[in-house]
């Protein structure tokens, strides 16, 4: 009983420290790009993979090395390195201030103190079909990473050789994030991008129902690479759909309220397959119910955003507020013209220097 509380206690404090070295990353990154966030997430989401494609062989070699309780350590130690990473981490800069004049020409609104946990954002119908089939989705997502290797062991493939399904599964995803990322980045493809994640969902799904038929380890592996493709552009993609939907703004609160959702999925997804394992004893059962779950969050993601959303107009001020930007629209053509009439008349000051003397190269002094 003891130990079962030392494992509980273990747990709460490893999810509790990888929710705390995940959620930042992201908003981090998020605020450090914008013309590139898609390359970025698909980089960034590249690091995951590497470490899947080497923890099976790394810790069987550990635990045959040094046993359990020192293969722990030393991948503890590994993960010590994301002190480091955070480190490098730095709030941005604020914005330099305009020159004196459009200062006085546009006043700055004092904004209220921004909410650890904006809730606001279920306003948004796009945030609550997102959240929506996110959360269907990772009912089935993680259900093959978890099973194929048992499945394996099921048609009687060694141990050493079955784990290396997801050796494969991890290579192979090492490359599609990016690969997604640049995709997604392209000019024609970045304002649909939603869709292509909703291509990634139903191309995952698909996989799953198609690989329930496989009855050889050669088709395991097939089923291992096309998986690693699409779980990679799923993984490269989910975050930079959340961005566009929301806005950097409201995008820190957004990411912690889908992560809690699909928490909860995550929590009645596998054990519910290795629930219906039990009860059936087929495997085929459950890679079908997983590829039905993430063809089904696809459908919702797509048809939503299809028929209930009107796409949406770039903000081009992202920290004000709706009025506040008309204000600051008005006050901004207002300093334009004045700009250009100054512009106009130092260049007829400029056609006659001998009437006007020296002519002043600021457009702003020189009316």
């Amino acid at each position: 009983m003891h130990f079962v509380k030392v494992i509980l206690v273990l747990f709460l404090i490893t999810g509790l420290g990888l929710a705390l070295n995940f959620q930042p990353s992201l908003v981090m990154l998020n605020r450090y790009f914008d013309k590139r966030r898609p390359l970025a997430n698909g980089l960034a989401a590249a690091g995951s993979p590497v470490f899947l494609c080497a923890l099976s062989p790394v810790g069987q070699l550990l635990q045959h090395e040094f046993g359990w309780r020192g293969g722990f350590l030393i991948l503890g130690g590994v993960l010590l390195n994301c002190c480091a990473c955070g480190a490098l981490m730095r709030p941005l800069l604020p914005p330099k201030k305009a020159d004196d004049t459009k200062e006085e020409q546009v006043e700055i609104v004092k904004k209220p103190k921004k909410k650890l946990l904006d809730f606001s954002v279920f306003k948004d119908k796009g945030f609550v079909i997102y959240t929506v089939a996110a959360s269907i989705m990772v009912l089935g997502l993680f259900v093959p990473p978890v099973f194929v290797v048992s499945y394996a062991k099921d048609l009687h493939i060694q141990d050493t050789t079955a784990a290396f399904l997801l050796t494969i599964l991890g290579f192979v995803d090492i490359f599609a994030r990016p690969a997604c990322g640049v995709i997604a980045g392209l000019k024609w493809v970045r304002p649909r991008c939603v869709y292509l994640f909703g291509f990634a969902m139903l191309f995952n799904g698909v996989t799953d129902l198609v690989s329930s038929m496989s009855k050889t380890y050669g088709g395991l592996v097939v089923f291992c690479i096309f998986f690693g493709i699409s779980y990679g552009m799923v993984g490269a993609l989910q975050f930079e759909v959340l961005m566009a939907i929301v806005g950097t703004q409201k995008f820190s609160s957004a990411i912690g309220l889908v992560l809690l959702a699909e928490a909860v999925a995550v929590l009645v997804g596998p054990p519910s397959a290795g629930r219906l394992l039990d009860a059936t004893k087929s495997y085929m059962l459950v890679f079908i119910l997983a590829g039905c779950e993430v063809v089904l969050s696809s459908l919702v993601l797509t048809a939503g955003n299809f028929f209930c959303l009107k796409k949406k107009e770039e903000e081009p001020h992202p920290h004000v507020d709706a009025a506040e930007r008309e204000e600051l629209n008005k006050d901004e053509k207002k300093y334009d013209s004045d700009t250009h009439e100054a512009i106009e008349v130092d260049q007829l000051a400029k056609d006659e220097p001998e009437k006007n003397g020296d002519v002043a190269t600021n457009p702003e002094t020189c009316v």
